[in-house]
């Protein structure tokens, strides 16, 4: 039985107070309010397994937001003089012990997390301390593959960024065209690998299908506002970054192939969809 991880196990007997789950050699309690509706001796349950605030193991239903292994952005809830306390997604919040905080963590802020089991009291614990888990060169990754981000650190350049947990990149300032932070969980896209094997990142898919992903967005915008944006030609990159998170260049290559098709008219402050004659 794993402390830390979804798995499944058998209800092997019901008490009072909920059931009693087996792995084959050991038993967990999973308390009545996640039990199914309706459930019998001998099924298999999916759950998650970790430590009650008691430091006694329970099985639940509900699913963090990462498991043992897992690095993810996580909120901090709570600061104290032991460590900080961090928002997992279940009942009992995370702690981050002083001693694994790489810098002082303050609360409300969010940071990329590792979660880890400590084996001396069988407890999952956080760390910030996570540079020497992660892999700079990239293996088994392709340029153009989807993959899931953690905004890490700022540097000059932009932002460094973990990738699927294991490998870090970097999103450079000039292709951020969104809101983000530190601790932000995104989906993102290699950009480009390296000859030393570093990883460029992006946050949009390249070339033509990021163009035909923003033209549904902005066909779609305009029609739910009775036919009209109110963003043209000449409007700034900010406000077309607010709006639909991408660059002027590849605003402008959509409202092109749109027109093209015939079904926008483009002003400097202002686009409308064509009316049909006839």
């Amino acid at each position: 039985m794993e402390i830390g991880k979804i798995q499944e196990l058998e209800i092997a007997r019901e008490v009072e107070f909920g059931c009693y789950l087996t792995d084959g050699k050991e038993e967990v309690l999973i308390p009545s309010k996640y039990l199914p509706e309706e459930y019998a001796v001998g099924d298999q349950l999916k759950v998650f397994v970790y430590t009650d605030h008691m430091s006694r193991p329970v099985a639940v239903t509900r699913w963090p937001k990462g498991q043992v292994g897992d690095i993810v952005g996580l909120e901090v809830k709570q600061v104290t003089d032991f460590g900080a306390f961090v928002d997992n997604g279940l009942e009992k919040d995370l702690l981050i012990p002083n001693k694994e905080q790489q810098a002082d963590l303050r609360e409300g802020g969010t940071y990329a997390v590792m979660i880890l089991l400590d084996y001396k009291t069988n407890r999952m614990i956080g760390t910030t301390k996570i540079a020497p888990f992660l892999n700079e060169k990239a293996e088994g990754l392709e340029e153009g593959q989807e993959v899931k981000l953690v905004i890490w650190q700022r540097t000059d350049l932009g932002y460094k960024v973990i990738i699927n947990g294991e490998f870090v990149g970097l999103i450079y300032n000039n292709e951020i065209f969104e809101k983000i932070k530190l601790g932000d969980n995104k989906v993102g896209y290699v950009k480009h690998i390296r000859e030393d094997g570093k990883i460029d990142v992006s946050l949009q898919k390249k070339g033509y299908e990021a163009v035909t992903d923003a033209s549904d967005d902005i066909l779609k915008a305009i029609e739910e506002n009775d036919g009209v944006l109110d963003l043209g030609d000449k409007s700034t990159p900010e406000e077309i970054q607010d709006q639909f998170g991408i660059s002027k260049k590849n605003f402008k290559r959509v409202l092109g192939g749109l027109y093209k098709a015939g079904k926008i008219e483009i002003f400097d402050y202002e686009v409308r969809l064509k009316k049909v004659e006839g």
